[in-house]
């Protein structure tokens, strides 16, 4: 959050043109006056960097950068994870819906960021549980899946992407005409949009692994994907998605998540008006959940147990939201893998949004 003070040192040159962006050691800066603005802390002091020349302040290293609210921060966050729409927060906040899905968006870019920096380092330990969290984006005729792999004893989520489907299931003839007109103009999604999902889904969760213990449900989509991770070597084991889902399922980690996902985001939520208008926001504010779940919230409510970045052993205590948004993070130096860098730089296009936004700032990204 805001620094407070005029003591503030600066760990290394903002400009990602800058040599001494990544590696500091050797770095020189010098005071370059300060700034007043209207909320506090009213006097921002200044630096210029002594290779490159560039000028920043205390305030380019906190996640408020460049915000005109800067206070409703954390609220939103808050907000967001008690199944508030834009426009409920709008109205609470006193500001514009705009203000909000900016401010949403630049979450879902930090808990992106935060996600990848404070990954496990060290091979996956633990079987891990993967699903397909279904929802849509525009309309019904858009459904995407978010892949989810989650520990199967901890309950960390590893990993996740996104893959845009074609609407399936029960239609009506003027249904069907209306897929048809939509593909012809906007293009037909993927036949292997999934299958491709879940290739990048494991290499992402885990990196380091040699072997690996993967349950899922039946779907076929899972076995084309695995023998397309060699020389990766994975056990394979499947469970109906019939069964019960309860705590003896061996899915059930990765229910509870589509479950949390259902819960505490208003753009799941069944017959809803605040569903997501871009898969964009879709996965910013997925990637906000799985910050909130990994870091935050306990493994359990009635008997804590820990967070599951502590079940992992990435963390000593839980985090809270004001811990996690306490500085900002460079995407040149967290080093986002694919498809996670597609995700922070919004590439990730919505067919029937055409010139969609993308974050192409060049000093607040």
């Amino acid at each position: 959050m805001p620094h407070s003070d005029r003591s503030f040192t600066p760990p290394f040159c903002p400009r990602p043109w800058c040599h001494y962006h990544l590696n500091p050691l050797g770095w020189r800066w010098v005071r370059f006056g300060s700034f007043h603005r209207h909320c506090p802390p009213r006097t921002i002091p200044r630096f210029r960097c002594r290779h490159c020349g560039s000028t920043f302040s205390s305030q380019t290293f906190s996640t408020t950068y460049y915000l005109k609210r800067p206070e409703l921060l954390e609220p939103i966050f808050h907000r967001l994870l008690a199944c508030s729409g834009f426009r409920q927060i709008a109205r609470e906040a006193r500001c514009s819906p705009t203000t909000v899905m900016g401010q949403s968006a630049r979450l879902g870019r930090h808990a992106l960021l935060f996600l990848h920096q404070h990954r496990p380092r060290v091979p996956v330990s633990e079987p891990i549980a993967i699903d397909g969290f279904e929802s849509f984006a525009y309309s019904q005729y858009h459904p995407l899946h978010l892949n989810v792999a989650v520990g199967s004893k901890s309950h960390y989520v590893y990993s996740f992407t996104f893959a845009e489907l074609r609407r399936k299931g029960r239609m009506t003839a003027a249904q069907q005409r209306r897929r048809t007109i939509l593909e012809a103009r906007h293009g037909r999604p993927s036949p292997k949009a999934l299958e491709d999902s879940v290739v990048q889904l494991v290499r992402l969760a885990a990196p380091l692994d040699t072997s690996l213990t993967i349950r899922s449900d039946e779907h076929p989509a899972y076995p084309r994907a695995f023998r397309r991770l060699k020389p990766l070597a994975i056990r394979h084991e499947m469970t109906p998605s019939v069964e019960a889902r309860t705590p003896r399922n061996p899915l059930f980690p990765v229910n509870l998540i589509d479950l949390l996902l259902r819960h505490n985001s208003a753009n799941h939520k069944r017959e809803t008006v605040a569903f997501s208008k871009r898969h964009q926001s879709v996965i910013e504010r997925a990637a906000l959940l799985f910050v909130w779940r990994n870091f935050v919230k306990p493994f359990s409510e009635n008997h804590d147990g820990g967070t599951p970045a502590m079940r992992v052993g990435i963390r000593a205590g839980p985090l809270s939201v004001r811990e996690i948004l306490k500085a900002r993070l460079f995407p040149e130096r967290v080093g986002l893998p694919y498809p996670w860098d597609d995700y922070y730089w919004r590439r990730i296009p919505t067919s029937r949004i055409p010139n969609a936004r993308r974050h192409s700032l060049s000093l607040a990204v």
